[in-house]
């Protein structure tokens, strides 16, 4: 799957790129950059929940949001780039950001999905016969692995308070492109 390897390079590069054609084409109003602002900090609570059960490299995430979601990050990912979507009030600006989430994020769960695989081979596929890709389910999957906690500890070595900064910059950049456009 090297177009995917591809894919997954670029994502943070060209995503530079997309975020600076989205500042460039939004037109934010405070009513949407509330509205926009409170579903994008949605997804970091999602993201948060995720990366305080996440044991990269050390185990196969089964619990927490785990059980209702293989992709648990990239749903609170989703969730922010649709709330900077309803934030920008310009659907150009929602499109860019819309397409660049579905192009690259599709592209790296699969090839992520192929990694967990070759890694934890039937556990995996016992997994992910429970457990839907991206949209969660209601009820958590049974079974699976131990029960892990939230751990404030995982959290900062998965560095997820990047992200947090990330929302907080991105939230301020719209409130001073709506200042200086008047």
């Amino acid at each position: 799957m090297a177009g995917a390897s591809f894919w997954a390079r670029w994502r943070v590069r060209t995503g530079y790129f997309v975020a600076l054609a989205y500042l460039w084409l939004a037109a934010p109003a405070p009513r949407a950059i509330a509205a926009g602002g409170a579903v994008a900090f949605l997804g970091l609570l999602v993201r948060a929940a995720a990366a305080g059960h996440l044991r990269k490299g050390e185990a196969l995430a089964t619990s927490g949001p785990y059980a209702h979601t293989r992709n648990p990050l990239y749903l609170g990912s989703a969730l922010l780039a649709a709330g900077f979507a309803i934030a920008s009030h310009s659907w150009l600006a929602a499109a860019l950001v819309i397409a660049y989430f579905a192009l690259f994020y599709s592209m790296v769960m699969r090839r992520e999905a192929d990694e967990l695989r070759a890694r934890y081979g039937h556990s995996f596929e016992e997994y992910a016969a429970c457990v839907p890709l991206f949209l969660p389910r209601i009820m958590p999957a049974r079974g699976g692995g131990p029960a892990v906690r939230f751990s404030w500890a995982l959290y900062r070595r998965n560095r997820e308070y990047q992200a947090a900064l990330g929302y907080l910059v991105g939230i301020a950049l719209l409130v001073v492109r709506m200042l200086w456009r008047g």
